[in-house]
């Protein structure tokens, strides 16, 4: 008889655990919704902003170094919006970018005596 009034409570625990998971896929979901929006509009602005030759650059860069390529698209993005690009982004232009964000490489020399 004692399980029986075990049994409400833990039906009620149940479904608040429910909803709690409920809330937290809800959530999740949109948060994978606005990253894609966010994703897709980056995606346009670039596509907008660069010359063929831009593209290729920057895609062949994703390849090997996603992380700089995702700063340079980020940056470019960010300045698309404000309002500081003169106009399409060229191939060397985006050269000269790209040389100012990554960083200068140290020459080493060993001198044998």
């Amino acid at each position: 008889m004692e399980m029986a009034g075990e049994d409400p409570e833990l039906e009620a625990l149940r479904q608040k655990r429910m909803a709690q998971l409920q809330v937290a896929r809800e959530q999740e979901e949109a948060m994978m919704a606005e990253k894609a929006d966010a994703e897709a509009e980056k995606k346009a602005v670039l596509r907008k902003l660069l010359t063929v030759e831009a593209k290729e650059r920057l895609g062949r860069l994703k390849l090997a170094y996603p992380d700089v390529a995702s700063a340079i698209e980020n940056q470019l993005v960010m300045l698309y919006q404000s309002g500081r690009l003169p106009g399409v982004i060229d191939d060397e232009t985006l050269k000269r970018l790209l040389a100012q964000v990554q960083p200068r490489k140290r020459e080493i020399t060993i001198t044998r005596k």
